[in-house]
């Protein structure tokens, strides 16, 4: 049984408020299409749940409520609050491993033409190899899958409300933005800050001149060539946000720092999107000694 209620309440007040104050008009006054955004998915996706338990719950409308809808969703079995994910609630016969299908819109639109007796809440949502909820992007939620959806986002059947849960607006196409309302939920966790691996590879390269690019080039190839490449790139961002910090007062240095953690960014939606991975770090490297 999932044990979030509690923390969601202590964590997200302003949050929990604004869709319990909507949840209990008489009128069901939420949008019908909600877009989370943040680094903590895992809260997203909790979240999402507990605006589906409000909006299902049929017994004391409280936190602790022990109806069957309630106790379902708290449970993840409830049969109209469902997560869409390249691996959860596909058809039979979608071989797709990768992306949420064109096939999976299709059963979507088709499933929501049957009334149903419950508000029914779809989570789109990323998975990772080990299950964990993770956030949508353009690789894994494709323009033609979410544009086959649009219109069923833009006036889906009464009682149905859809969640989309990503790390950054950005990352979301501009239609699936401009339909939603749109949320910021701040991360509660300790984020890592792990550099050490990149340290050597980065250490003085903001006194590198032109000529030594490549030098800064090879070093961080080698580097996502034994490693993840987007892992080193988050490492590289945590080693420059200690820079940042130990420069607090050096406005100048500080506004090339944060153009260098916005050129990391920028790598890892490239790494995304499947670029070949040694244009991807001449770019940067020059990027980060000619600017």
């Amino acid at each position: 049984m999932l044990s979030y209620t509690n923390d969601l309440y202590e964590n997200y007040p302003f949050l929990m408020r604004y869709f319990e104050n909507g949840v209990n008009n008489p009128d069901k006054n939420i949008a019908h299409c909600i877009l989370l955004y943040g680094n903590d998915i895992q809260a997203q996706y909790d979240l999402a749940l507990e605006v589906a338990r409000m909006l299902n719950c049929t017994g004391t409308h409280t936190r602790d409520c022990q109806c069957l809808n309630c106790n379902w969703i708290r449970e993840n079995k409830h049969p109209a609050v469902l997560t869409i994910s390249k691996v959860d609630n596909k058809p039979s016969n979608d071989t797709s491993k990768t992306v949420i299908s064109i096939d999976q819109a299709r059963m979507i639109k088709n499933d929501l033409l049957i009334t149903s007796e419950y508000h029914r809440v779809l989570i789109f949502c990323d998975k990772d190899k080990d299950g964990n909820v993770c956030g949508l992007n353009e690789t894994n939620f494709q323009e033609p899958t979410a544009n086959a959806l649009l219109k069923t986002f833009e006036e889906p059947p009464q009682r149905t409300t859809f969640f989309f849960l990503t790390k950054d607006k950005t990352d979301m196409i501009s239609t699936i933005i401009s339909r939603a309302q749109c949320f910021f939920v701040p991360s509660r966790q300790e984020e890592p800050r792990d550099f050490a691996p990149v340290k050597d590879a980065l250490d003085g390269y903001l006194e590198l001149e032109r000529n030594e690019v490549l030098d800064l080039n090879d070093k961080l190839l080698e580097l996502c060539r034994e490693n993840d490449p987007t892992e080193v790139f988050t490492q590289a961002q945590n080693y420059i946000e200690a820079m940042i910090k130990s420069n607090i007062y050096n406005v100048h240095l500080k506004m090339k720092l944060m153009r260098d953690m916005k050129a990391f960014e920028n790598a890892k939606k490239q790494q995304q999107l499947n670029m070949n991975i040694q244009t991807i770090i001449e770019n940067l490297a020059f990027e980060l000694i000619l600017k």
